[in-house]
């Protein structure tokens, strides 16, 4: 019989789902007797049975994006997809607004030059922007080419509640501790339980405070992704046979997998978004006849707020999935080594089969060009050394990998996720009074900035234990088991979702129309109505800023709604140009609703007596040169930097037999930006940089709209004390670096003064 290729692809964003899908294949496959062979292929599948793959492929392939950049990267790509039907892309609104959707979108248009017939087919039930999608799936040589649609109506409705409960909610946090009481009764009153929060950090303490509380010993577990793959598999096997009463998660569970008898989704602290609500809840009663039921638990009072909306729009069916963005040139980049990694290329084929994605299909012939030579060279600056000619020019024109090694090298650092460097945590035993570590398992991964602020000895809380840590070797963590319940929790960078731009103005709207507080608790209705008897609260379209003096030092509070990242950015500008007024700014801190800056100099009576205008201290022209030149002198251009170099190839992370930690990958990429800035400012790695840091770590377009759409709305209020709504963001101070020129001892001292009783009480005017 003649062999058999690939005959459909599936492609999801979770490796879980991948395993999922293939379990509830595989029974009515078998059931029906079907000669019908499925596999997976994730990152976590042995490398033996991945070889075994190519030379005998199954009929289904399950996987994700970057094992499809492997495959095309093979010599032998044609051969393994000559039989490919179809391609079905799971959860597609999660896969495409990212740059793994870029790097897909051209793996896509890759699979189309072998099989111009192939059928892609595309899965969603969060999507904000179909026709978006519809050009997404399909080839783009024809403009305006669309998918068709097939809209699914009808299903049950879900059944969603926020949490109720006699405690006090916090003014500020996230950590929800005043409701472990009430999750814990609802576990034990529902067969399986399943907690989604939106941090690694916060899965860590949730975990925690549910087994401390946990009286009746019910099976509870924990799953997120810096986890061991061998402990999350076995948190998915007791969840498939139902051996769980609760399971604690981040993202991982997310997405369409289907755990059946889970039939309650408790949702702990806001969902930052209605898509991301509507996935979760989602897990709850996994089938369309029956409602799922979801209770969300607000960390604090603006977030009692976000989760009422959140609830609000569910019902409504409203989405709001991120827009989609062009295509990033660093993921271009690895696509062109990864072509050349499979055989030479014609660089006007290949141009013409990349502007076929939709990502890139406004990419113009000299940028490409651009790109490919920066594969072939590393840029100008860069051409002398021998190490970033990965790829070279043959005589008839075309491109072919420079060297084999560069094939291997693109094989082990394949892919868009860059994560902040990890290292292994050990679980060992010390040998005798000497020291030193000896052996141990390994219970998963920690960001390696957070170890390295601990001491021997310190101890922090992993993988639902409490550990000692002992020290750093390599790439590894080592920590012995440690007695008492203290710990310090690690925390996880880039764990934070945005708070998405349709519920943002969701509670500007609630905040100005007090016929909707109804719908919210006594405590946080009564909270509003006393912040508008003590100052103002904004209407929908205006940008309130309340200034008010405490304890020797002076605050300016703003309430854009925007998220933590354009605020943070604003607090950034702002200080800059509060130095330059004479203000006198000692820092700043954002959260998702508000920014609070604190100086020597009385804001309030500068605004009053004309020496600040508050419209010229928030025109848009702050994006312009302040933006560059304080980006010129921060750490966040050469952060982004460090991603776009690893994701085009230009800093290796792994190498044949040895893998660099972070600090060597680190300082690496330091050394390549400063000859860069110095040597070739336009290279074309730099401009990458600039687009992602604009678009992610600073989200400027979003800061820009709202200093539009507020440009003649400003509404200050000069207070002689602190408003009820600035005391959750006046808490945060203390709680995280807040950058400014202020030394550590006055810091301290503002921090140590914004004591929470006595915010409360002074702000409700009990004292």
């Amino acid at each position: 019989m003649a062999r058999r290729g690939v005959h459909t692809l599936y492609i999801s964003p979770l490796k879980a789902l991948a395993v999922d899908i293939e379990r509830n294949l595989a029974k009515p496959v078998g059931e029906m007797a079907l000669d019908i062979t499925m596999e997976t292929r994730t990152g976590d599948t042995p490398a033996h049975k991945r070889q075994r793959q190519k030379l005998a492929p199954p009929d289904i392939l399950l996987t994700t994006p970057e094992q499809l950049a492997l495959l095309i990267a093979s010599p032998d790509a044609e051969r393994f997809f000559a039989d490919l039907r179809f391609v079905v892309l799971d959860e597609l609104h999660s896969l495409v607004t990212s740059k793994r959707g870029h790097l897909l979108a051209l793996g896509l248009a890759r699979l189309r030059a072998f099989r111009p017939g192939l059928i892609n087919i595309g899965l969603s039930a969060t999507v904000a922007e179909p026709e978006a999608l519809r050009r997404w799936l399909v080839d783009q040589k024809t403009a305006g080419a669309m998918a068709e649609i097939v809209s699914v109506t009808g299903g049950a409705k879900p059944q969603i509640t926020i949490l109720e409960t006699e405690e006090r909610v916090p003014w500020a946090g996230h950590s929800a501790r005043y409701a472990i009481p009430a999750i814990y009764d609802a576990i034990r009153r529902h067969r399986t339980t399943l907690l989604f929060v939106n941090t690694r950090s916060q899965a860590e303490l949730l975990f925690r405070e549910l087994w401390h509380i946990n009286e009746d010993n019910l099976p509870i577990a924990l799953h997120h992704g810096s986890l061991d793959v061998g402990q999350r598999r076995k948190v998915e096997k007791a969840m498939e046979t139902n051996s769980l009463r609760a399971i604690v998660a981040t993202s991982t569970l997310d997405l369409g997998i289907d755990w059946g008898d889970v039939d309650l989704v408790v949702h702990v602290g806001a969902p930052k978004g209605a898509s991301r609500l509507a996935q979760r809840i989602g897990r709850s009663n996994h089938r369309m006849d029956e409602p799922s039921r979801a209770i969300l638990v607000p960390a604090n009072r603006f977030e009692v707020m976000e989760c009422r909306v959140a609830l609000e729009a569910n019902y409504l069916g409203a989405q709001d999935t991120p827009p989609l963005a062009e295509g990033a040139l660093d993921v271009l980049s690895q696509h062109v080594w990864g072509r050349a990694a499979a055989g030479p290329f014609d660089e006007d084929e290949f141009f013409e089969e990349v502007r076929s994605a939709a990502p890139y299909a406004g990419l113009d012939r000299q940028t490409f060009a651009r790109v490919v030579e920066f594969v072939a060279t590393g840029g100008y600056a860069l051409k002398t050394y021998e190490r970033y000619a990965r790829i070279r020019r043959m005589k008839d024109g075309r491109w072919r990998i420079s060297h084999p090694r560069f094939a291997q090298q693109y094989r082990l650092n394949v892919g868009t996720i860059v994560e902040s460097p990890m290292l292994n945590v050990r679980l060992t035993r010390l040998r005798g009074k000497g020291g030193g570590a000896r052996g141990g398992m390994v219970l998963g991964k920690v960001e390696e900035y957070f170890l390295e602020t601990l001491s021997p000895g310190d101890t922090f809380m992993f993988s639902g234990r409490v550990l000692r840590f002992e020290g750093i070797r390599e790439n590894e963590c080592y920590v012995t088991t440690a007695a008492g319940q203290d710990a310090m929790v690690p925390s996880y960078a880039g764990g934070k979702f945005p708070l998405s731009t349709y519920l943002a103005q969701e509670v500007r709207a609630m905040l100005a129309d007090p016929d909707r507080w109804r719908a919210l608790p006594e405590q946080v209705a009564d909270w509003l109505r006393i912040q508008e008897e003590k100052s103002v609260l904004p209407m929908k379209g205006d940008l309130l800023i309340e200034t008010f003096p405490r304890a020797s030092r002076f605050y300016l509070v703003a309430y854009p709604f925007e998220g933590r990242l354009a605020h943070q950015t604003l607090g950034m500008l702002l200080t800059r140009r509060l130095e330059r007024a004479g203000a006198r700014p000692l820092g700043f801190v954002a959260t998702d609703y508000a920014l609070a800056v604190w100086s020597l100099n009385d804001m309030g009576h500068m605004i009053r007596t004309g020496r600040l205008s508050l419209d010229a201290l928030l025109d848009e022209d702050m994006l312009g040169d302040d933006l560059e030149a304080w980006l010129a002198d921060s750490w966040l251009l050469k952060r982004t930097f460090r991603s776009c170099a690893l994701i085009s190839g230009l800093v290796e992370k792994r190498h044949p037999g040895k893998e660099k930690n972070g600090r060597q990958v680190t300082v690496s990429a330091d050394l390549i930006y400063d000859v860069l800035r110095s040597h070739e400012p336009d290279h074309i790695l730099l401009q990458a940089t600039w687009r992602d840091a604009a678009t992610g770590l600073l989200d400027i377009a979003r800061l820009g709209e709202m200093l539009s759409r507020t440009r003649g709305r400003l509404v200050h209020k000069d207070l002689e004390r602190i408003s009820p709504l600035a005391v959750p963001v006046m808490l945060e101070i203390g709680k995280e670096p807040t950058p400014g020129d202020a030394n550590e001892a006055l810091l301290s001292e503002a921090a140590g003064s914004l004591t929470g009783d006595d915010l409360i009480e002074e702000a409700m005017g009990r004292r």
